[in-house]
């Protein structure tokens, strides 16, 4: 073996101690949906006074909002702004979601006022001009003087114990003005009797603190004060960040809401990491049948794939959420695609020569596979991108963390499996047995297509009447049935809770039309003995009383899922995700105009259309959900179907540049076609052991999603050959591809029959 090869072998030993190194020494950021805890998306609007919800004044809600997140002491929590008009907040470890989202959208001027008396209710006619009826936060009714001094006279609010006792209160400081005037107020409170001894702290038009003032007459309480009552140490945390926080510049609606049980994301990483092993381990026999020994050092290298993949998702500082372990173990099947293609034209380069060797006939094999890889997995890029930029919440994740899976598949394919492959073929035990090593055949399913020589372009209009017939079905189901479109594109709120005794969908059901006066979409039972509760939109108390039946009829009912969603948010996702296609489409489209021409884009992107109208389909007829990991399944299926599509366009351009000037091109892409057809059906079968294992073992949350993924891969396989192909034979004869300008490039090799 070449001395070059040994360095590129000590660099990737030394690349993967460097990844085992990381992962050994650093925790992964886990999103909310795996780690437990609640995700609210803000969205802020003008102001009653006219401050305008533009990017400058979101950021200073932003910062107003973080004070109060970090006096109520949440560990890791986050908050990033979204455009200009929203906050992502995330609050790892908080249960009640409608809670938190009450105490972060408190919107109005905090203030200072006295107590002038009790009242008996809030209709109650104020005593002087200028006062208001308020309730307090013990529950009566008081009437309150003018503002005696604004919140931002307040320059700090925290928890703490008093100093002669243990009793927790809450400690607040003043600037010089505000504690001037609050000073000259609690001299007055002081000597005052009855409800008039109290000081009023009023947030939203409600007293959240109205204690009485203990000093005696004749004294006042500058620069800071103790606000007592009886308080427990979360109250006085609450009631502190209330304080500090303030005024928010700008009015906040929260229009999305998630909430996630820890125990769910557990059993949802668990999932995920037993179907990504039992995935390796079926694609790696697969691949070791039917590659051999070439096979065996690609197994090596994808299970580097893994460690690889995370140790980049911990440098990147990602967050990993449940799409993203879906696009995890999904990018295992790109790794194996890049392998299969390699060994497919070493293999071709071999029977063709096989004096150049093995070793020899494998660098071509990886040097003339180059370009369909890249093509291939720069579409599945351009699909993630759009994830990522036009998704929301965990779909953004599942786009970062494919995009880091292919990356890491390019590199387990072309560097680490490349070196493994190398040094194996260079061994001279295996070098004298060609048949052993996988590439010194061209495998049985190649010759008896050569043998038959099958006609596929001859009846490319039966294959185009088959694709139609099969959209106009799958077309026909979305009237038929219309899309069940989840609540993340209609808005509402979706309860999931797990239950000491298993609870039926009916009784369930029952139960709730007779006790709770709300509108109930539907009920049903996970496959792992939950109760899934889908609604519209639900006021924290209603969706109390659901919780409260449920766990009558189980025993308990703890939440596992709480997603809430308004409507007008739903509306945009919707669009987003249209919009998404539409920008798809197009670049697919731009990319391979660019690679090859204008018309084998379109035949890439009419097969597009093809597969994901039949996956829409078979979902309408089957009833099941249209949600956001849905979306991210079509995008993936567009990658993958435009992925299979490149390799037998890259083929076909190459056979086209090489053949003789009389030569058909519906004979070229018949020959391409046939030629690639090994590569299709493996990489097939290989992603489709992954698919499997995530359906079976996946759960709920990630079985419709491999279910999706299942029909794409399965139509695209198809839509490559039948589809695609034949458009564009169609297209050629009207629109041809200058053979004259293509030909001009001379293709050079060196010794080893390498493309220089």
């Amino acid at each position: 073996m070449s001395r070059a090869a040994w360095i590129r072998f000590v660099l990737v030993l030394g690349l993967l101690a460097g990844c085992a190194a990381l992962a050994l020494n650093k925790e992964p950021r886990l999103g909310l949906d795996l780690s437990g805890g609640v995700s609210i998306t803000l969205e802020t609007s003008d102001s009653p006074s006219g401050v305008e919800a533009n990017a400058e004044n979101t950021q200073r809600t932003l910062e107003v909002l973080d004070g109060r997140v970090n006096a109520l002491g949440i560990a890791e929590s986050s908050l990033v702004r979204s455009g200009s008009n929203r906050i992502i907040v995330e609050l790892p470890g908080i249960t009640d979601a409608d809670e938190a989202a009450e105490q972060l959208g408190q919107t109005a001027q905090l203030s200072v006022h006295p107590v002038i008396a009790a009242v008996d209710s809030l209709e109650a006619e104020p005593s002087e001009e200028g006062n208001t009826i308020v309730e307090s936060d013990v529950g009566d009714i008081i009437e309150i003087g003018p503002v005696a001094l604004e919140g931002n006279d307040i320059t700090g609010a925290a928890s703490g114990q008093a100093e002669n006792s243990n009793e927790w209160v809450v400690n607040v400081d003043f600037s010089r003005d505000g504690s001037r005037a609050f000073g000259d107020l609690s001299a007055e409170a002081a000597c005052a009797q009855g409800d008039a001894n109290r000081i009023a702290i009023v947030l939203d038009g409600r007293a959240i603190s109205s204690p009485g003032v203990s000093v005696p007459c004749g004294q006042n309480i500058v620069g800071s004060t103790q606000i007592s009552g009886g308080f427990t140490v979360e109250e006085t945390q609450e009631l502190s960040a209330l304080i500090e926080g303030g005024a928010l510049p700008l009015e906040v609606q929260v229009i999305d809401q998630r909430s996630m049980g820890p125990t769910l994301g557990k059993t949802a990483i668990d999932a995920s990491i037993e179907a990504g092993i039992i995935g390796i381990a079926l694609t790696g026999l697969f691949i070791i049948v039917v590659y051999r020994f070439v096979g065996l050092m690609a197994t090596v290298a994808l299970a580097s794939y893994a460690l690889l993949a995370y140790a980049m998702l911990i440098g990147l500082g990602a967050t990993l959420t449940l799409p993203g372990l879906a696009g995890f173990v999904l990018a295992i099947g790109m790794a194996i695609d890049a392998n299969v293609l390699v060994f497919e034209r070493a293999r071709e380069e071999y029977q063709d020569n096989p004096s150049l060797g093995l070793r020899k006939a494998l660098m071509v094999g990886f040097n003339k596979a180059w370009s369909a890889i890249i093509d291939s997995n720069v579409t599945t890029l351009l699909a993630a991108g759009l994830l990522f930029f036009l998704g929301s919440g965990p779909i953004k994740g599942f786009g970062v963390t494919l995009t880091i899976g292919v990356i890491a598949s390019m590199v387990s394919a072309l560097i680490i499996a490349r070196v493994l492959t190398e040094v194996g073929v260079s061994n001279k035990v295996i070098a004298k047995r060609p048949n052993v090593t996988g590439i010194g055949d061209i495998g049985r399913v190649r010759r008896w297509l050569e043998k038959k020589n099958p006609q596929f372009m001859k009846r490319r209009g039966m294959w185009l009447g088959i694709s139609g017939a099969a959209t106009v079905i799958a077309i026909l189901g979305l009237f038929v049935n219309p899309l069940n479109l989840g609540v993340e594109f209609t808005g509402g709120r979706v309860l999931e809770y797990s239950t000491t005794t298993p609870v039926s969908a009916d009784d369930a059901r029952s139960a709730l039309e007779e006790d709770v006066d709300v509108a109930i979409d539907s009920v049903q039972e996970t496959d792992d003995d939950k109760i899934l509760v889908k609604a519209g939109e639900l006021s924290g108390d209603e969706a109390q009383e659901i919780q409260d039946v449920i766990a009558t009829l189980g025993g308990t009912a703890d939440m596992e899922q709480d997603l809430k969603i308004t409507a007008s948010f739903g509306e945009e996702l919707r669009n987003k995700g249209l919009i998404a296609f539409g920008i798809a489409f197009l670049a697919q489209w731009a990319y391979l105009a660019f690679r090859f021409k204008w018309t084998f884009g379109i035949s890439a992107v009419v097969a597009m259309m093809h597969d994901v109208l039949i996956v829409v389909g078979i979902f309408a007829w089957l009833g099941k959900p249209i949600d956001g990991i849905f979306l991210a399944a079509v995008m993936t299926i567009i990658g993958l179907s435009v992925n299979d599509t490149v390799v037998v366009f890259d083929r076909i351009r190459e056979r086209w540049r090489l053949s003789d000037p009389h030569e058909n091109f519906r004979d070229i892409a018949n020959r391409a076609t046939v030629e690639t057809l090994p590569r299709t059906i493996n990489t097939g079968l290989g992603t489709m052991f992954i698919l499997a294992a995530l359906a079976v073992l996946g759960g709920d949350s990630l079985q419709d999603f491999a279910i999706a993924l299942l029909i794409g891969l399965a139509v695209g396989t198809y839509s490559s050959v039948f589809t695609a192909t034949p458009i564009v034979t169609y297209l050629q004869e009207k629109w041809p591809m200058s053979k004259e300008v293509a030909s001009k490039k001379v293709i050079e090799r060196d010794d080893s029959g390498a493309v220089i």
